[in-house]
């Protein structure tokens, strides 16, 4: 059978919508349909090969996904702060109690903390957070990666089966990301998030690199990115913008703050990019930002205030924020970051 996403499976399409109505209330009946259809398309094309791991990768992704959902639903209130770091660090060491510090400086500012849920930096912030205002999204292997004390038994825990999908939960629910030092996890976190920003996958937030007082970890490393990938032309100047390296927790944690001291959010409409302000700008203000940063703009594109749009009417809590909206050209991400901080200290 020839099964389409369109409504055109005539009885097949009848019988979904009386699953979906038996199952009871089902919000977004129009996507869950689709799922249903997908999970029957790859039945069928799966066929000719019998291959039960292709099946077996989607039903496990799919199911950890809506885990990840249910967990982290109830606390979309709440702002999150993933953190980054190696799982050998040993109490004993400075980057540890910096850690913790870390971690007890977010809660008190009332954030909730994201680790690997391992030892380590994720032990410390979780320790300095405390078990109430932590998550811990924990991969299965072999080694160095059972739950950390503060978090077994936590229901906020969450065990996955690959690491796509922990990714995935990572840096979703995230808004900050956070880097002590650490190993091949750690660095391959920190060019996922960077990739993710630079090509716009994901909206703008605060990449806080954290180096001890005296330490050259992250140092060196964005001197790697300057004297090879900068030099190469493989990236650019404003890339640069999307990250910011601290050698104190005091300034990661400002860093954080002020990036949400006015900014709010985004969303695109229409090809528009709307920034939703926590507190409103003024006319001459916006006169300067046109100034300084119309090579973000398409060419011809235009930067205004306004109130929110039609568009926006489902989001009805944050339909009295003013918003600045422009024809953003979708392609410096980092001095479209810089814009942010313009706006945030302004």
């Amino acid at each position: 059978m020839d099964i389409n996403f369109t409504r055109t499976n005539g009885l097949l399409d009848d019988r979904i919508e009386e699953l979906i109505s038996l199952a009871g209330d089902v919000s977004h009946r129009d996507i869950v349909r689709e799922m249903i259809l997908a999970a029957l398309k790859a039945g069928i094309e799966n066929i000719e090969r019998m291959d039960r791991a292709d099946l077996k990768l989607m039903n496990t992704s799919l199911k950890e996904m809506r885990f990840t959902s249910k967990v982290f639903s109830p606390y979309r209130d709440r702002k999150k702060i993933t953190v980054f770091g190696s799982a050998r660090t040993g109490p004993h060491e400075q980057v540890y109690h910096m850690a913790q510090s870390f971690g007890k400086g977010l809660a008190e500012a009332g954030y909730m903390v994201i680790t690997g849920a391992g030892g380590g930096i994720m032990l410390a912030v979780n320790e300095g957070a405390g078990a109430e205002n932590s998550f811990g999204v924990n991969i299965r292997l072999p080694f160095e990666q059972k739950p950390n004390p503060v978090l077994a038994g936590n229901p906020r825990l969450i065990f996955y089966k690959y690491f796509f999908s922990r990714k995935v939960a990572f840096v979703k629910e995230a808004d900050a990301i956070a880097l002590f030092p650490g190993g091949f996890g750690t660095l391959d976190e920190a060019m996922e998030i960077l990739t993710l920003l630079q090509t716009g996958k994901h909206d703008p937030i605060p990449l806080i690199l954290i180096d001890e007082p005296d330490g050259t970890y992250w140092e060196r490393w964005i001197t790697f990115f300057r004297k090879e990938l900068l030099a190469g032309q493989y990236i650019s100047d404003s890339d640069f913008f999307l990250f910011e390296r601290v050698n104190s927790v005091t300034e990661a944690l400002a860093r954080i703050n002020l990036f949400y001291r006015r900014y709010h959010s985004l969303r695109y409409v229409d090809g528009r990019l709307v920034i939703r302000l926590a507190t409103p700008l003024d006319q001459e203000f916006i006169g300067h930002l046109r100034s300084n940063f119309n090579n973000i703009l398409v060419p011809g594109g235009e930067m205004y205030l306004s109130e929110h749009l039609p568009e926006e009417a489902d989001e009805p809590d944050i339909a009295g924020l003013q918003r600045l909206v422009l024809d953003f050209n979708r392609w410096d991400y980092g001095l479209l970051r810089r814009l942010i901080d313009a706006i945030n200290n302004h």
